[in-house]
């Protein structure tokens, strides 16, 4: 073919393009259809360079899209005509590091069939090889230090691939074809096991350590974004040891097992929520329990829903393999700390938690919490979202100018960059109480801003005065946005489900600091993503001691009753039989209530569920934020009526009465 019939063009894809086996695809597609050029990683995604006739060069096009890799996620593909070049074959080429960083980086993925078929090959040379991966699965995020995406910019950079490995990365026919994190026994990474005082212990790791969790043992265990630490699930004394130590009284636990039929042994599974389970991300799943099920009540007592997963490393895999019962597998902290990622760091945080340690010399450069999913009406419907979902970013509808960073709140924080048409929503993060989960914020939200070359240039934060994040937002030289707790809840929504204009928005949670100073919670607003109104409340009722109601929550019960009764013998008496509150207990508490010292008002749907959980006999106290909501919903499900209502008509402000 003459050099005059060819077109020359360049090509600038970008998504999640990186990590995720995109250039060898482009390779083989490239030979498949007659071009010549090139193909390299940049700092804005992928750039193709390529002369080809005109039917290939359409044929290349269509196939770019049609047949991306199953982990791939193309946003946009700018294809302009460039001046001709010489090229005789066509090459994966050096990749190019400029200033701005525009290209997205995939999460990380959950070992693929094709890898886990060869980890549990005899005749295979991974097998059993713990860090077994390729390009579709396997590490990204957690151990990405800049991009663009290779190897030196990882931290399997220290790992030399052996003459095999170094086949493979360079064999366009293999799936292994300039997989970043390739490594075999002979090259990459070891697995060791040793006991709290960290002397090792003889023999496989993974047999070893199966041998302690089937003893009743606590093993913690060194994963993609941190530590879990894991025990059997089906045992009473082995979960009561691990609450205790961990001093993790009541929030549930998640339970990690072999494979789908097993789950089907203990929840019961819908096709939705299969196909979540096994998907790539591999979130822990709420599935309703069975009644019949052998995992220990004391994983999630009260609760009629198990969080569940699949195994998502090959080291998961080996173990579950082994082990005939179900792990818990929880995050590898104390309670209210961020997860340990680091050997030495786990075991010192670690040491009186767990009996042995399953150790790796992988680093991990990001924490990174297991996300939480659920099926709502057959839809997922995500609770956190951490491992396998960020650090992608919700894509929007609209293209903003200014870049802007959004702190987050008090509780279940997160941040967010927002730039263009992306908000980059951080890992799970957790409550900002601590001076450890302060350095853990800061950690994960300088990683996705080196990662991405994110400059914002206005700070957005919460308008509650105290929340540590506003208290933070004051220390950047930069213009503040305070946001309205409710406002912020509803405008999330509009992004995550691309609706814009105006809405009726209805915000229930458990505290938010309103416009007018006071505790709102019940919220219905008239909002766009600008501006609100309060149109509607749920009843407000005074909070006995401010947010001591909140572990409390019979204070609650009693600031329910005294706004319905406002009789103190009757409150007192009703304290009593309903919550089984002391008679002196009551007393202070009634006599406070009648002073209205400092009993601030609340609108809080969450406080609402709090009184009405200890006016049941549920519990008088919580031991985790939204306790009694949960066990209240299992209750709840059981039940076949309905709580009633009034719906107050105001001049300004209607009112949902829930008085009961």
């Amino acid at each position: 073919m003459g050099k005059d019939s060819l077109v020359y063009v360049e090509m600038e894809i970008s998504g999640i393009v990186q990590g995720v086996g995109f250039r060898p695809f482009v390779y083989r597609l490239a030979g498949r259809y007659g071009v010549k050029g090139s193909v390299s990683n940049t700092t804005d995604g992928v750039n193709i360079r390529v002369a080809a006739s005109r039917g290939g060069l359409q044929a290349f096009l269509e196939a770019l899209s049609a047949e991306a890799p199953p982990q791939a996620l193309i946003e946009d593909i700018r294809v302009a005509e460039v001046s001709p070049f010489h090229a005789e074959s066509f090459e994966i080429t050096t990749s190019s590091h400029g200033r701005e960083k525009h290209t997205l980086v995939s999460p990380d993925l959950a070992t693929c069939d094709d890898c886990l078929r060869e980890l549990f090959d005899p005749g295979d040379r991974r097998y059993r090889y713990p860090f077994i991966n390729c390009t579709n699965c396997g590490p990204r995020f957690t151990i990405i230090g800049d991009t663009p995406y290779d190897r030196p910019m990882t931290t399997m950079a220290c790992f030399k691939m052996c003459a095999e490995c170094e086949r493979e990365y360079h064999d366009p026919s293999n799936r292994r074809f300039h997989a970043q994190p390739n490594a075999c026994p002979s090259c990459g990474p070891r697995l060791w096991l040793v006991d709290a005082g960290g002397r090792r212990i003889d023999g496989d790791a993974v047999s070893e350590a199966c041998a302690k969790l089937g003893e009743g043992k606590i093993v913690a265990i060194k994963g993609l974004g941190g530590f879990h630490l894991a025990c059997d699930a089906t045992s009473d004394g082995a979960v009561s040891r691990l609450r205790e130590r961990k001093r993790r009284y009541a929030k549930p636990l998640a339970v990690m097992v072999r494979d789908l039929a097993e789950v089907e042994r203990y929840c019961r599974v819908s096709d939705e929520e299969r196909e979540l389970l096994a998907s790539p991300r591999r979130p822990i799943v709420l599935l309703e329990e069975m009644e019949d099920s052998t995992i220990s009540r004391f994983v999630a007592g009260g609760l009629d829903r198990q969080g569940i997963f699949l195994p998502y490393t090959p080291l998961h895999h080996l173990l579950m393999h082994e082990v005939d019962f179900p792990l818990v597998m929880t995050s590898g902290n104390l309670s209210s700390e961020p997860i340990a990622k680091g050997n030495r760091e786990a075991m010192e945080r670690l040491k009186g938690i767990a009996d042995y340690f399953l150790l790796h010399d992988r680093d991990i450069l990001v924490r990174y919490d297991d996300s939480v999913s659920m099926i709502f009406k057959g839809r997922e419907y995500p609770i956190r979202r951490a491992r396998g979902y960020a650090p992608y970013p919700v894509k929007l509808k609209d293209d903003f100018d200014v870049e802007v960073l959004a702190l987050g709140a008090e509780l279940k924080n997160t941040f967010c960059f927002l730039r263009g048409r992306h908000a980059f929503v951080g890992q799970h993060i957790g409550d900002m109480d601590t001076r450890e989960a302060r350095q853990h914020y800061e950690e994960a939200m300088e990683a996705v801003r080196r990662l991405f070359s994110l400059k914002p240039q206005a700070i957005a934060h919460d308008l509650h005065p105290e929340y540590m994040t506003t208290l933070m937002a004051k220390e950047y030289a930069l213009p503040l946005l305070g946001v309205q707790h409710h406002h912020a809840h509803i405008v999330s929504c509009m992004a995550d489900n691309a609706i814009d204009g105006r809405v009726i928005g209805v915000s229930w949670d458990g505290t938010g600091y309103g416009t007018d100073g006071t505790v709102w919670g019940g919220e219905f607003l008239l909002c766009d993503q600008v501006s609100f109104s309060r149109a509607a409340r749920l009843s407000t009722y005074p909070m006995p001691g401010g947010e001591a109601c909140i572990t409390e929550i019979d204070r609650m019960a009693g600031g329910v009753l005294w706004e319905v009764v406002r009789d103190k013998d009757e409150v007192r008496n009703l304290l009593s039989v309903l919550c089984g509150m002391s008679g002196e207990r009551a007393a202070a508490l009634v006599s406070q209530l009648a002073s209205g010292f400092n009993s601030p008002l609340t609108s809080s749907a969450g406080r609402i569920f709090d009184a009405a959980a200890a006016l049941m006999g549920l519990r008088g106290v919580a031991h985790y934020e939204g306790q009694a909501a949960c066990e209240l919903e299992a209750v709840a499900e059981r039940a076949d009526s309905r709580y009633p209502y009034e719906v107050v008509i105001g001049d300004g402000l209607w009112e949902i009465d829930t008085r009961p």
